[in-house]
């Protein structure tokens, strides 16, 4: 076994991981119109990569892994969250002011919907990994994409509704919150469905050369 090729591999799946959600946080920020008329965020692209991700890592080198690498997602987003606050409550310099409207705009997320974040990435990840071990057993280890996807079934109703709630719950009534939600929901779990090959893509790279990791069934 190379194991520097292992760790390697590893760390490039970190880094994909991280700025799939990275790239949900912030770039998600932009709304555009989709199908019958929503609106949906520019999210949708990227975040499904983050349950996959996992669910990749978990497939090739187990369920500890998996966590780990929710963990370095939560500790990431938390770090970038306190970074955040010290950029935007730092004063600013006169010649800098004629980007003050618009970075405050983009980086002025409130506490409420930063806290909706954090908490809604960190329930469903682990519910995400959870999940995905329990089809693995009850599939007997077989069918990847069926684990997959009904592990992110499960994990982005998670996701979608705790952050909708917790962010809007006496701001909308609860009725809007459902009617933002549910279609929100659904498109997440499309998306996945789209991505699915290239779970089997990243899986066969993380193998490549690994004899170890070859007789996993997938």
């Amino acid at each position: 076994m190379n194991t520097d090729k292992i760790n390697f591999r590893i760390i490039i799946a970190l880094t994909f991981y991280l700025v799939s959600l990275f790239a949900s946080n912030t770039l998600g920020l932009k709304i555009m119109p989709f199908l019958f008329g929503t609106h949906v965020s520019v999210a949708i692209f990227f975040f499904p990569f983050v349950f996959i991700t996992t669910d990749v890592i978990g497939q090739v080198y187990g369920k500890t892994l998996a966590k780990n690498f929710v963990w370095a997602g939560f500790i990431s987003i938390l770090l970038f969250l306190i970074f955040t606050l010290i950029s935007t409550i730092s004063p600013w310099s006169k010649s800098g002011l004629w980007a003050k409207d618009a970075y405050d705009t983009i980086f002025g997320i409130s506490f409420r919907m930063s806290v909706a974040s954090l908490l809604a990435y960190i329930i469903a990840s682990t519910q995400d990994v959870t999940a995905f071990f329990f089809f693995k057993k009850k599939l007997n280890n077989r069918v990847f994409w069926l684990q997959s996807n009904l592990s992110n079934l499960w994990s982005e109703l998670f996701d979608t509704f705790i952050f909708m709630f917790v962010a809007f719950a006496g701001i909308y009534p609860f009725k809007t919150i459902i009617l933002m939600a549910i279609p929100w929901y659904g498109y997440k779990i499309i998306m996945g469905l789209c991505y699915t090959p290239l779970s089997y893509l990243g899986i066969n790279i993380l193998k490549y050369g690994n004899s170890e990791q070859k007789d996993r069934n997938i």
